[in-house]
């Protein structure tokens, strides 16, 4: 629109500027010719009946004669030879004549004008020789006598500024005409456009079925056009990547589930085998405790696919419960065995209460210290303090920190993806591959933060944040 009313008014100011131009010049140009014309015709009248050579009272006299051919009485004449000059005007000082139109005068026998500016006021002034002719010649000489003509343009003025108003109340119009223009214009080209960015914006937000409506055969109707297809193509393979994920979280599910009772089978069956592999020969008994170890990562693999299978469907949903965070975590350590090998930096009993599920804090806290006992190096410490957030919010920080080689920089990115492993060529882990994902899932149901980091001293550190309940003010009947 702006582009649209820019050009209008350009053009609309150039059109105006070159009629003004056009048209002053023609009111001047009529208006001097006139008085050239009729400057000459009544000196070419009255020349021959002067007596020559002229005295003061003979220029006088053509002077006042010349300025009566204006029926308007504005010609103002002065009439020079040699030194002698008289004027229409007694004491008229004739202050518009220029030394360079009297020079022009002297040395030609043409006709000159110039228009001078006084002030506010401008004035035509015209300047001529008056010349006789040799009858047996027929040549042409000068006389000496000069006669010099100002005439106010007052009148010319008045036509001149009369364009100017004409040409300013023409253009405003024609710039209001041309933003209406270029608001319709705009209209036009932005409705579709804007009806565009919703539906864009209605995609974005998961509105697949949002379609444009196709008005016309111009390029924007072709763009709406286009843009269905390509909503319609989206939508359908959209539903198609849906029902395949669909398809595998069931899979996984129904695997998983009819696995349970198998392995709690074989489960038992290996306990019953490593009781008795003491009394079994030793390649039997090697066997034996592979199975019982292969079976143990195969129901932990199973649960792991089970609880990843309740996130993917929604059905993972919090107990929550205010519990002491420091004891909740002290229970974890105490119920495998890692009250030796991890070192607990806990506040004291009942100093931080959060609102969480014990069961998933377990979860996230067992997975975080195994694999930093895993894949670092002792010591491994347990930190547990409470930070404030932006804002005034307050949270609990878990820390797990160990004395490891670290993080490869690659890695970081990925660590809590599913079944993601570092190293490509190594197939088979101890873990399930899924126990920081599962971390991580647990820590966002709960409205928290997790993250994993390299320490400058050497050695990994994972962050858990989670989000404490604000301090409630004491009742009344507290006090």
């Amino acid at each position: 629109m702006l582009a649209f009313t820019l050009v209008a008014a350009v053009t609309a100011a150039t059109t105006g500027a070159l009629t003004f131009r056009e048209a002053r010049t023609g009111v001047l140009q009529q208006s001097q010719d006139a008085v050239i014309q009729q400057l000459r015709a009544q000196v070419g009248r009255l020349a021959p009946n002067l007596a020559f050579p002229p005295g003061q009272g003979e220029l006088g006299r053509l002077a006042g004669n010349v300025a009566r051919a204006d029926p308007s009485g504005s010609w103002r004449v002065l009439v020079t030879y040699g030194e002698l000059s008289a004027t229409s005007v007694p004491g008229d000082p004739f202050q518009e004549l220029t030394p360079a139109l009297r020079g022009s005068v002297e040395s030609s026998m043409a006709t000159v004008f110039q228009r001078v500016a006084a002030g506010d006021r401008t004035a035509l002034v015209v300047g001529m020789s008056v010349t006789f002719a040799e009858v047996p010649a027929k040549g042409v000489y000068a006389s000496g006598i000069h006669v010099f003509l100002t005439v106010p343009q007052t009148t010319e003025r008045a036509y001149v500024d009369a364009l100017v108003t004409a040409v300013e109340r023409a253009a405003v119009p024609a710039l209001t005409l041309a933003v209406l223009l270029a608001l319709l214009a705009a209209r036009g080209v932005l409705r579709p456009v804007r009806a565009l960015r919703r539906a864009t914006r209605s995609i974005a937000e998961g509105h697949l079925d949002t379609r444009l409506a196709v008005d016309g055969s111009d390029e924007l109707a072709d763009l709406s056009h286009t843009f269905n297809e390509t909503a319609a193509a989206l939508e359908k393979s959209v539903a198609e990547l849906r029902g395949m994920e669909t398809r595998a979280r069931r899979f996984a599910a129904d695997v998983s589930h009819e696995l349970r009772t198998p392995l709690a089978a074989m489960s038992a069956v290996t306990d019953v085998l490593d009781e008795d592999a003491a009394r079994l020969d030793p390649d039997t008994a090697t066997a034996v405790r592979l199975i019982s170890e292969e079976t143990v990562k195969l129901a932990r693999l199973v649960d792991d696919l089970m609880e990843i299978s309740r996130f993917d469907a929604g059905a993972a949903v919090p107990l929550l419960d205010e519990i002491d965070l420091a004891e909740s975590l002290r229970r974890t350590l105490d119920a495998r065995a890692w009250t030796g090998p991890v070192d607990a930096d806990l506040p004291a009993p009942g100093a931080l209460r959060g609102l969480v599920d014990p069961r998933r804090l377990d979860v996230v806290v067992a997975n975080l210290v195994g694999n930093a006992l895993r894949h670092g190096a002792r010591p491994v410490t347990l930190r547990l303090y409470e930070a404030g957030e932006p804002g005034g919010a307050r949270v609990a920080v878990i820390e797990v920190l160990d004395s490891g080689p670290g993080i490869p920089d690659d890695v970081l990115p990925h660590v809590f993806e599913r079944f993601y492993k570092s190293d490509a060529a190594r197939t088979r882990t101890e873990g399930s591959g899924l126990g920081l994902a599962i971390t991580a899932e647990n820590v966002r149901l709960h409205g928290g933060t997790v993250r994993a980091a390299n320490r400058p001293e050497g050695g990994a550190v994972f962050t858990v944040r989670l989000p404490l309940p604000a301090d409630e003010p004491p009742r009344e009947d507290q006090w």
